[in-house]
Formats: structure tokens, C-alpha cells, sequence
């Protein structure tokens, strides 16, 4: 429930709006986030970086590795979030490449989130 409570503005609890999303530092959010996983670093490390980045994907919490990834466009702007496309590839258990097409949906206010959308 806390990852939606960020997905939508007003939602925080707090009776804060989230202001509209920051295009630029979400595309380095999520950047961020994608080379922290593909150099191995667990999800909840971001929570301790400068800035903090809160992170959800399942695949990546569940220990699959990020071999690359491509950012597919500038992303789609949805008010307090930017859903931007990427292209993943991930190590499979057998040492397979397997390619995944994925959204990821990134706020920058009031703090910066990526979560992975979950039905694509």
C-alpha cells in the first residue's frame, strides 16, 4: 500500500499534493536505479543514497540480474509521474539472456520513486 500511496498525488497521508513530475530528474532516477542493478546493488541501497531513491521491481527483488538495459524514449508525462518504457535483459537461472519490455513509473515530488509497472 506505501508504493501506491506515492503513485498518486494527495495520496502520501500527509495532506501533501505531489507536484508535478520533474521529466529531467526522473530520467536520471530511473537511470540511476537500472545501473545500481545492473552493477549488482540491492533495491533497498538507494534508500541510503544522496538523494534517496525508492525502488520497486520484482524481478530485481527476487535476485535476477540486469545484464543491460535501453531507456525506449523520453517517457510519457502523467502529472506527478513519468511512465517511461525500457528494454531489460536478464540473466536468466541457466545463464540465458532473456529480454523484457517493461514501464517504469517515476516520481521526483515529494520524493523520488521508480516502481515497475506491474502489468506490463
Amino acid at each position: 500500500m506505501l508504493a501506491v500511496a506515492f503513485l498518486f498525488p494527495g495520496c502520501s497521508g500527509e495532506g501533501r499534493r505531489a507536484a508535478p513530475v520533474d521529466p529531467p530528474r526522473a530520467r536520471d532516477a530511473l537511470r540511476t536505479a537500472l545501473d545500481g542493478w545492473k552493477k549488482g546493488d540491492k533495491p533497498n541501497a538507494l534508500q541510503s543514497a544522496s538523494p534517496p531513491i525508492v525502488v520497486q521491481d520484482f524481478d530485481w527483488m527476487a535476485g535476477q540480474a540486469l545484464l543491460g538495459y535501453e531507456v525506449l524514449g523520453d517517457g510519457k508525462d502523467d502529472d506527478a509521474n513519468l511512465r517511461i518504457p525500457v528494454r531489460l535483459t536478464l540473466g536468466d537461472k541457466n545463464g540465458r539472456e532473456v529480454k523484457k519490455d517493461a514501464s517504469y513509473i517515476v516520481g521526483t515530488s515529494p520524493s523520488l520513486t521508480v516502481f515497475r509497472e506491474m502489468f506490463k
